[in-house]
């Protein structure tokens, strides 16, 4: 019965403990690089400092993942109802022409950056990377609101980002194009 009780009172915690919600990125994952359309080099945390002082939501996804395009509609949706929230799009992709075209043909809206190794890799495992799509929300002095959320948690996701960054009802009918496009390079 003790054994029993141990077992159960383990798993629970482990539950916990995975499910967890991190307040803040750990230092090896800001160190990592990622790769910007331009095919330079940035770290994680240059990547945040670009979006300081505006409430952020972070997509981790890739090309060739099935459940991420069946969200694309809503984060598009996501993106109209919170206008001014800044978007930044990590591809866990494995090839850069894969990506680079997953942004074309899903007219996604925002800053993009690649994680060369993949969900596997350095900086997956250092975002606790288990699963795609994955959203965390930032908030404007830079602290993690929603560390770790997939795609049926978007009325949540939602509802912190009116939170943070009310848009007194105005709902933008469309995203609006950069002005200067993006540079896919090869």
């Amino acid at each position: 019965m003790k054994k029993a009780l141990l077992c159960i009172i383990a798993t629970i915690a482990t539950f916990a403990c995975i499910n967890a919600q991190q307040k803040e990125f750990s230092q090896v994952s800001l160190s990592k690089k990622l790769t910007t359309v331009d095919n330079t080099q940035i770290t994680f945390a240059e990547i945040l400092k670009k979006h300081e002082g505006k409430v952020t939501l972070i997509e981790v996804w890739a090309s060739w993942c099935g459940d991420c395009v069946k969200a694309m509609p809503k984060l598009k949706e996501l993106q109209a109802k919170n206008p001014g929230v800044d978007y930044v799009f990590i591809s866990m992709d494995k090839v850069l022409d894969k990506w680079l075209t997953g942004i074309k043909t899903h007219e996604l809206d925002g800053a993009h950056y690649w994680a060369t190794d993949g969900m596997k890799g350095e900086f997956g495992k250092s975002i606790d990377l288990d699963w795609i799509p994955r959203y965390i929300v930032i908030d404007k002095n830079g602290g993690i609101v929603i560390y770790r959320a997939i795609e049926t948690d978007f009325d949540k996701i939602n509802e912190q980002l009116q939170a943070l960054e009310p848009n007194d009802g105005k709902v933008k009918k469309t995203i609006e194009k950069e002005k200067k496009p993006v540079k896919l390079y090869k």
